[in-house]
């Protein structure tokens, strides 16, 4: 979250319980599957998502508890993805610049092709928020949501 302060982000349940373990079990075994999760951290048809989880993905309707988190003044409707511990050296130097602001339900990273975009560009399109940050952004982001 906001200056490194740490939250529980809310959200329902897209993967099978042990989907920890499933991961670990598959990058050993499929070394394509390992470089395409170490290049972007996540899968295109990721095998541990649940047929009901993918519908709530799809739709996005798994963020809808994240209102919860907006109520409690953790995160902002719009700001940069919040950002989970293994995630942060990603981010390098540009981390302190991200988490200078609330991490937000949406951003410039889903209204720009969220799954189709790669984690470099993530960065940079949350670096762009952090840096233009301003009303008409926020309503533009919203708009296109």
């Amino acid at each position: 979250g906001r200056r490194f302060q740490r939250f529980g982000c809310i959200k329902f349940r897209t993967m099978e319980l042990d989907a920890d373990r499933r991961l670990q079990e598959l990058l050993e075994s499929c070394p394509q599957l390992r470089a395409e999760f170490e290049k972007d951290h996540k899968l295109r048809r990721d095998p541990r998502i649940t047929p009901i989880g993918q519908f709530l993905r799809l739709t996005s309707l798994d963020e809808l508890p994240q209102f919860w988190n907006i109520l409690r003044g953790e995160m902002s409707v719009v700001g940069p993805r919040p950002i989970v511990e293994q995630e942060i050296p990603r981010y390098g130097p540009a981390m302190e610049q991200v988490l200078s602001v609330r991490p937000g339900l949406t951003g410039l990273w889903q209204v720009s092709g969220r799954n189709n975009v790669s984690y470099q560009r993530r960065v940079l399109l949350d670096l762009t928020y952090v840096n233009r940050r301003s009303l008409g952004l926020d309503l533009r982001i919203l708009w296109r949501t």
